[in-house]
C-alpha cells in the first residue's frame, strides 16, 4: 500500500511541475544563471499615418503671440485647424486622408510618414516665422493596441507614450489566463492596406530579436486557447446537458403524475 501511495504522489509531483513550466515565459533561460544580457533588434519609432489624432503645444518667450496657436478644448466637437474632432484635449489636430493638418496662420503643414520628432521640427520652423524662440511638443493621442482571446481583461487600450511592447500589451490586459498559448501569440498588423500574421512565441527568450517585439498603432494580439480550454467547453457543455436532460425527465414523471 505504501508503495502505491508513494508512486501517487511521485506522479502529482511531476504533473505539478509540468504544469508550472507550461506556463512560465522565456523557459529556454536557464535557472541557475542571474544575469542576461539579451540584444534586441531596436526600437523603429512610429510614423504619423492618416486619421492620426494629434495634440500640438506650442508655448514661446511671449504669451500673446503664442495665444493665436493655441486652440482650447471642448466637452462636444473641437474645430482643430479647421478640422472637427470629438476630443476635449485642447490643441488637437485630425491628421486627413491626405496626411496632413491645418494650422492657424501657418496653413497647411504635410506630416504623412514622418515620426512625431520630425514633424516637431517642421512645424518649429514654421512657427519661427511668427514667433522667437518657439517650444513645440507632439503627441499621439489615439495609439491604440487591441488584445484578444485568452487574457485576463480582452479589450481595446489606448498607448499613453509610442513604445509599447507585446509584453506591455500582455501585462495591461493582465496577463494571460492559464488556458492561453503562451508559444502560440498572433500579431495582426497593417501596414500599406495589407494585414500581415505573425507567430510569436512568449516562452522563447528570442522574442526580444524579433522585429515585432515592440508594437505599432492598431496592433492586434490574439491568444488562442489550449487544448485544456477546449476540453473545459466540452465538459461544460456535457453537464449542461446533463442537467437539461434530467431537467426534462423530471418534467416529464411529474406530468405523468398529475394525468394519471
Amino acid at each position: 500500500m505504501k508503495i502505491f501511495f508513494s508512486a501517487f504522489l511521485l506522479i502529482l509531483m511531476f504533473s505539478s511541475c509540468s504544469n508550472s513550466r507550461q506556463f512560465t515565459y522565456f523557459k529556454d533561460l536557464a535557472d541557475t544563471i542571474t544575469s542576461y544580457s539579451i540584444s534586441d533588434t531596436g526600437y523603429k519609432s512610429l510614423t504619423i499615418q492618416a486619421d492620426d489624432v494629434l495634440q500640438i503645444n506650442v508655448s514661446s518667450p511671449n504669451p500673446e503671440a503664442t495665444s493665436f496657436f493655441v486652440i482650447p478644448g471642448t466637452n462636444g466637437a473641437n474645430t482643430a485647424g479647421g478640422v472637427t474632432t470629438n476630443s476635449a484635449t485642447p490643441n488637437t489636430y485630425l491628421v486627413d486622408k491626405e496626411g496632413g493638418i491645418d494650422i492657424p496662420l501657418i496653413g497647411r503643414v504635410e506630416l504623412k510618414g514622418l515620426t512625431t520628432s520630425e514633424a516637431k521640427v517642421v512645424i518649429r520652423d514654421k512657427l519661427s516665422l511668427y514667433l522667437k524662440e518657439p517650444i513645440v511638443t507632439i503627441r499621439l493621442q489615439n495609439f491604440k493596441v487591441t488584445v484578444l482571446g485568452e487574457v485576463t481583461r480582452p479589450a481595446n487600450y489606448i498607448v499613453p507614450n509610442e513604445r509599447v511592447s507585446v509584453l506591455d500589451a500582455v501585462g495591461m490586459a493582465g496577463d494571460l489566463t492559464i488556458f492561453g498559448r503562451r508559444e502560440n501569440v498572433l500579431l495582426i498588423r497593417e501596414q500599406q492596406g495589407k494585414k500581415t500574421l505573425t507567430r510569436l512565441n512568449l516562452n522563447s527568450s528570442a522574442l526580444f530579436q524579433s522585429p515585432y517585439y515592440y508594437l505599432q498603432q492598431n496592433d492586434i494580439i490574439y491568444v488562442e486557447p489550449n487544448k485544456q480550454r477546449a476540453a473545459s467547453s466540452d465538459m461544460t457543455t456535457i453537464r449542461n446537458v446533463s442537467i437539461i436532460t434530467s431537467l426534462a425527465g423530471l418534467a416529464t414523471i411529474v406530468v405523468t403524475q398529475l394525468f394519471r
